[in-house]
């Protein structure tokens, strides 16, 4: 028998602990990965607690997975041994229920993610569906393939699924593991950028990220400031704050745009009035599908989009997490096996 390392968590709230546990064949269907990098992203403070529903303990986290094909199950013949693969967030799909039969597989009504529905990335080896993988570009280490997985395409496709084209202007709400990806797609994608973020500190940071303009949501009012520069056509909202996204509403232009990827329970305290005026949406991004990953980084190739990473090996997977939890770390970590 074979065994490999992976991070357990053996109940919600517990600590992190690198075990081995047995290395299996996949299943019909599956792929085994040699696991080389896993991001640490803010939602894995959700699995960690125990905050998403059915719920199997121990939990192995990460769902921002990169590595190489080990082992390949029946009937998976469009891969091979080697072959340089990612799996984000969108961890599988079923392919029978009706959003797959529409081919809205991130909406898969049986769509696993990697840590929830199976263990994920923070170990040496991790099984998933083949449906599940993106080709990693040859320009693209394993490294900074990994947060392209859920970061990188949860910030690219959420842009290029809004109605902004170039030259309209986009604020990127926080600067952080997300929105630092979300201002340079931004630049990328030819919209006049505006980062706003807490702080004047971070202002260097959001220029040199890409940023045309940078607003300090500590100043002043955010929505005016916004209305100072012309307004805007878009607003991503990566933060984890409720209240935040509200004080960007009155910044929006007519018809514009709140697309919400930050995740909280808190309720928006957005009045219907201040929608229904200006003809405003607020729209709810998850991720994308294995496909939009491999058009993520692409694109990242073809427009020199990075992630900003600090490298921690597996065995530091603990003091890496807690330095996520606390804010010590900026941008993205990414666990290396």
């Amino acid at each position: 028998m074979s065994t490999h390392q992976a991070v357990h968590v053996q109940s919600a709230g517990a600590a992190l602990k690198l075990v081995d546990v047995e290395t299996t064949s996949p299943p019909h269907a599956h792929v085994r990965l040699a696991v080389s990098a896993c991001g640490i992203c803010g939602t894995d403070r959700s699995f960690i607690s125990g905050g998403f529903p059915d719920m199997t303990w121990p939990l192995t986290p990460g769902h921002e997975i990169a590595g190489t094909i080990a082992e390949l199950g029946a009937d998976v013949d469009n891969y091979v041994v080697g072959d340089r693969v990612a799996v984000g967030w969108f961890g599988g799909h079923c392919g029978k229920c009706v959003p797959c039969r529409k081919g809205d597989f991130i909406h898969c009504q049986n769509m696993q993610v990697p840590s929830w529905q199976y263990p994920g990335g923070y170990a040496e080896s991790v099984t998933v569906p083949a449906n599940a993988l993106a080709r990693i570009p040859d320009e693209l280490s394993l490294v900074e393939a990994a947060p392209m997985g859920c970061a990188g395409v949860t910030t690219y496709h959420a842009l290029r699924e809004t109605s902004a084209v170039p030259g309209d202007r986009v604020a990127v709400l926080g600067i952080g593991g997300l929105g630092h990806l979300g201002v340079q797609f931004a630049r990328a994608m030819g919209f006049e950028t505006i980062a706003i973020a807490r702080g004047p500190d971070k202002a260097e940071d959001a220029r040199a990220l890409g940023a045309h303009h940078y607003i300090d949501s500590t100043a002043g009012d955010v929505s005016a400031a916004l209305r100072g520069l012309g307004g805007v056509s878009v607003v991503l909202a990566t933060v984890g704050s409720a209240a935040a996204m509200a004080e960007t509403v009155g910044g929006l232009l007519p018809r514009g745009e709140l697309i919400a990827i930050g995740v909280t329970a808190e309720p928006l305290p957005i009045s219907p009035m201040q929608l229904i005026v200006p003809g405003l949406s607020v729209t709810g991004h998850a991720s994308g599908t294995a496909r939009d990953i491999e058009e993520t980084m692409q694109f990242a190739v073809q427009s020199g989009v990075r992630t900003r990473i600090q490298e921690r090996p597996l065995d530091e997977a603990a003091e890496a997490y807690a330095a996520m939890e606390q804010g010590r770390a900026r941008y993205r970590i990414v666990l290396t096996a």
